[in-house]
């Protein structure tokens, strides 16, 4: 009886070694950066025109590879805070919205990519409400890490 066992002993061994081996795969770690310096628009208190378009331009890194990247621009007339930016923007005064702008918007990512640099046109439209809006971009890696860059900016 014991020798039928053995090889099927032997085949468990063989298993929990070859599982043993995953363990050794580097894991990500690391949040996925978003870089608003430089050419970048918009950054920290950045004012953008009613009526007009404007390219949304950042780099975007990771270590291992870039997953997805998203924008959400909403008003600001509560002076709620999210920003992320250590200066702080000259608020106008609490307001009710009448015409808010809103966007919620997927940018995609081409796959393979530990650097991307994002260049995407956003039109504001003129019949808008006028005032502080938050502009807030969510960058997600392949393994799930995200990184929140808030900006507070002006649309007049």
């Amino acid at each position: 009886m014991k020798k039928q066992q053995l090889p099927l002993l032997f085949l468990s061994f063989i298993l929990v070694l070859s599982a043993c081996k995953k363990g050794n795969e580097e894991i990500d770690t690391e949040y996925p950066t978003i870089d608003v310096t430089g050419s970048a628009f918009p950054q920290q208190c950045a004012v953008i025109k009613r009526g007009e378009k404007f390219i949304f331009k950042a780099k975007l890194n990771d270590n291992v590879e870039l997953g997805s990247v998203s924008i959400d621009v909403h008003h600001n007339f509560d002076h709620h805070n999210h920003s992320t930016e250590v200066n702080e923007c000259n608020l106008g005064a609490v307001k009710q919205p009448v015409k808010p702008f809103l966007l919620i918007k997927d940018f995609p990512i081409p796959s393979g990519q530990k650097t991307y640099e994002m260049a995407q046109e956003v039109t504001v439209p003129a019949d808008v409400d006028a005032g502080d809006y938050h502009f807030l971009i969510r960058l997600t890696d392949k393994t799930g890490w995200q990184t929140l860059k808030g900006l507070s900016i002006k649309i007049n």
